[in-house]
């Protein structure tokens, strides 16, 4: 009897796939717990300032990583040097536009609750593909449905019975616009440069320019920061130091399909945080629109499973 032919994993290959997409829900879990820590924060912190001193103590983490992980490598001073080199220029330029698009975040939270802001901005996911037509790719019939699907979710989370969007709903798509050039943008580096090391180099230059944008547009810059330390210190080390190398590790292993869709649940865990810790309540509306959004960015994957996945920025 004839039967398929099928590429089976073998034992240790499975386990390592295994492994990676337990560290990609990790940090999917990480990253969407965060929009709580950014919620919090936000009572205390003007969003420069909170963006300024987490996007830091990102990158002292990652520095410490890299820094380990080049002396187990046995990498000599002059590859170490040569590597961080390559990454100044396309690190302080996407740094740039994360700290425009976690700004344009964090302004939000005052208003937003972090389910809505986490399911707001994971319409980069469902952006990024769409920016795609500008360069000459075709639009499958998995963006159309799940572009629709989004419009229609975020439609019932965001707009009020006036048919208008709050400003902090505006400012959450602004942030999920920038998050997709900045992604497109990476897109373009990521396979010519040092991952961690570029990541490193985003860190400090959006920490850079969230500081220095902090004097200007925040009410009291780097005032109330004791009131905000575990906020920071989760925002810090664990969404950007900590799921970031988490990401990193895990899709050296993992399938693009599963990738892509195991860092959407980014959102669900936004929803999930805050409906655990801050007491967040959705109308029925709300609950379908999230339904739908969610089904909306797994489905606009579905185009991409052959191709390699974009880089997520994370919460």
């Amino acid at each position: 009897m004839w039967w398929p032919k099928r590429n089976w994993l073998s034992p240790v290959a499975e386990s390592r796939l295994l492994r990676a997409n337990a560290l990609l829900l990790l940090a999917s879990a990480i990253w969407g717990f965060a929009f709580v820590a950014q919620r919090v924060g936000a009572d205390y912190v003007g969003p420069l300032t909170f963006n300024a001193v987490r996007f830091a103590m990102g990158a002292v983490v990652l520095i410490a990583v890299i820094m380990v992980l080049d002396r187990h490598r046995g990498l000599s001073k002059a590859k170490r040097s040569a590597a961080t080199r390559k990454v100044i220029g396309p690190g302080l330029a996407c740094g740039v536009l994360l700290g425009a698009a976690v700004g344009f975040q964090q302004a939000s939270m005052p208003e937003a609750s972090a389910g809505d802001a986490a399911f707001v901005t994971a319409l980069y996911i469902v952006i990024v593909p769409l920016f795609g037509l500008f360069f000459g790719r075709r639009m499958g019939w998995q963006l159309v449905v799940g572009v629709a699907a989004c419009v229609v979710g975020m439609y019932l989370i965001c707009v009020t019975d006036d048919l208008v969007l709050g400003p902090s709903d505006l400012l959450l798509l602004a942030s999920a616009t920038v998050f997709a050039i900045q992604i497109m943008l990476v897109d373009h580096y990521t396979n010519r440069v040092s991952a961690l090391r570029f990541a490193a180099a985003q860190f400090v230059s959006c920490a850079a320019v969230s500081a220095i944008a902090a004097f200007f547009v925040d009410a009291a810059p780097f005032s109330g920061l004791e009131q905000a330390v575990v906020p920071l210190l989760y925002g810090g080390v664990g969404s950007v130091g900590i799921a970031y190398t988490l990401q990193v590790l895990g899709q050296r292993d993992a399938l693009a399909s599963h990738a892509a869709l195991i860092m959407s649940l980014e959102a669900v865990f936004g929803w999930l945080g805050g409906m655990i810790f801050l007491g967040e309540k959705m109308a029925l509306r709300g609950y379908i629109g999230a339904v739908l959004m969610v089904a909306g960015i797994l489905v606009s994957q579905l185009g991409t499973l052959t191709h390699p996945k974009q880089e997520a920025p994370g919460g």
